[in-house]
Order: C-alpha cells, then sequence, then structure tokens
C-alpha cells in the first residue's frame, strides 16, 4: 500500500490557522498532508512546506480536484495551480473531491484526464472520494483498479459503510477514512470511553486505533500540539477483539456529509 496509513487533514483549516496546524503537525513527525483546491489553503500550506527544513521526497501531498475542474480542458490546468500555491513540482496523490454532479462529467473522462497528469509527471498516484460502488466500478473500467490508490470516504464509528468497504477491498483500492470522529461526537460515546479508559488511552487515539486495525487511511485534522501528538500516538495503540467487536457494534448510518447537489447516491 502506498498511501500512508496516518497523516493530516486541512478540511475547514485557514490562513494562519492552518499554517500554524501543519507546521505543528510536522514538528510532532507527520508526513502526510490532506488538502483540496476547494478548502483554499494550498497556498498557506505551500508557505509551510517552503519553509519546512524537510526534504520534499520525505512528504506525502494529497490534493483534491474541485468539479468545476473535472473536465479534460480544466483538470491539468487546475491541478498545475495547485502545484504552484503548494509551491511544489508534483503532488503524491490527487484524488476527484467529490462525483461529477449529475455526471456532467464522466468518470472515464476525469480519470484518462488525472492518468494524463500522472505520466506527466504532475501526480505520483490518482484516486477518487466520495465514489460509490457504481462509481468505483466506472473508475475501474477506465484506468484498471491498479490504478485507482484509494477511495476516501465519510467512515467513523456511527458510519461503518461496510458494503461500500467490502466492495472495494474485494476489488483492490484502499480505503481512507475521513471525519473518522464524526466532528467529534464519537469522543463521548459511552463505548469508546469504556475502551480508552482499559487502555489508559483518549477516545480520539481509540478511534483511529481502530480504523486502523481494519485497514484504512485515517487523516484527523487539529489545531492543538497536544491533539495532534496524542493522535499519532494511536499508531501504537493496539485494539483487541472485544474491543473491535464493541465498535462495529455503533454503526447506525450516521451519515453527517451529505452535501445537496454533490452526493451521489450513496449505496
Amino acid at each position: 500500500m502506498s498511501v500512508p496509513v496516518f497523516g493530516l487533514g486541512t478540511f475547514r483549516l485557514k490562513d494562519e490557522v492552518v499554517k500554524s496546524s501543519v507546521k505543528m503537525a510536522l514538528e510532532e513527525g507527520y508526513r502526510a498532508i490532506d488538502t483540496a483546491q476547494i478548502y483554499d489553503n494550498e497556498a498557506a500550506i505551500g508557505e509551510v512546506l517552503q519553509a519546512i527544513n524537510i526534504a520534499r521526497k520525505d512528504l506525502y501531498l494529497t490534493t483534491k480536484i474541485w468539479t468545476e475542474n473535472l473536465s479534460k480542458e480544466k483538470l491539468i490546468p487546475s491541478l498545475k495551480e495547485s502545484l504552484r500555491k503548494l509551491n511544489t513540482d508534483y503532488v503524491d496523490l490527487t484524488l476527484i473531491h467529490w462525483p461529477s454532479p449529475n455526471q456532467e462529467i464522466s468518470v472515464a473522462e476525469t480519470i484518462q484526464a488525472l492518468m494524463e497528469a500522472k505520466q506527466l509527471g504532475l501526480t505520483k498516484e490518482i484516486g477518487v472520494s466520495n465514489f460509490t460502488i457504481d462509481l468505483m466500478q466506472q473508475a475501474i473500467q477506465a484506468a484498471g483498479a491498479d490504478n485507482i490508490a484509494t477511495n476516501q470516504i465519510e467512515l467513523s464509528p456511527y458510519l461503518q459503510n461496510r458494503k461500500v468497504v467490502d466492495w472495494a477491498k474485494q476489488n483492490g483500492i484502499h480505503i481512507t477514512s475521513y471525519m473518522t470522529l464524526a466532528y467529534g461526537k464519537a469522543l463521548t460515546d459511552e463505548v469508546i470511553g469504556k475502551i480508552a479508559a482499559k487502555h489508559q488511552a483518549t477516545p480520539a487515539q481509540v478511534i483511529l486505533a481502530w480504523a486502523m486495525a481494519l485497514g484504512y487511511s485515517v487523516i484527523p485534522s487539529s489545531t492543538k500540539r497536544e491533539n495532534l501528538r496524542s493522535n499519532l500516538a494511536a499508531l501504537k495503540l493496539q485494539l483487541d477483539a472485544d474491543d473491535m467487536a464493541m465498535i462495529a457494534a455503533l454503526d447506525r448510518q450516521d451519515r453527517l456529509v451529505n452535501p445537496e447537489g454533490l452526493a451521489p447516491n450513496w449505496d
């Protein structure tokens, strides 16, 4: 698997806030940073990357193409603009952020443009985000599963998305979980709290360790150094079978990210 198991998310973080978060995360040992064109923070992240003393080869940068740039005419120019903002010659992973609304632009057209970007050296890998089983099938038909590095989807103890996860696993597509802490709602869950107490861990560590134990990559965000450091320590937490079963039972199909006009027909 090429996608790092642990990275820093930057959704909703802008300007000085995102600069501080990325700088602290890198100081704490993070090396994977996840951003997107629509986050409007690529340039701020680029400033931090230019100022730090970390070799580019040691970083893993992900960005996502916004829906208005999914056509073959717009994708590569928009990606080049993202690279300019990020102060880099390439990103490690470029995702389709959301499927084209009403499939105005076919998955095949966008995937083929991403493959061209890959051939040009603008991105090392390509992938998708918020893709259903049908959309993943279309992506595989366009480029083969070997070329789809990940499907980044909302996934938390309250939305375990098993149908999509199982299909992706059977077809060789890695899963990256976003909103893993359910906007923080899962941090106050009584079951999670009991498991955390048992392991002398934080609820966030338990949830992140659960997701990683299932084979997912995670990209939690934080603006506080102590939380960034604590989240990273989830890499060392080993949950047992009882813990995993208790969290599995929390699934209630509670989807938090469902933007009108963007969201596909979820599985």
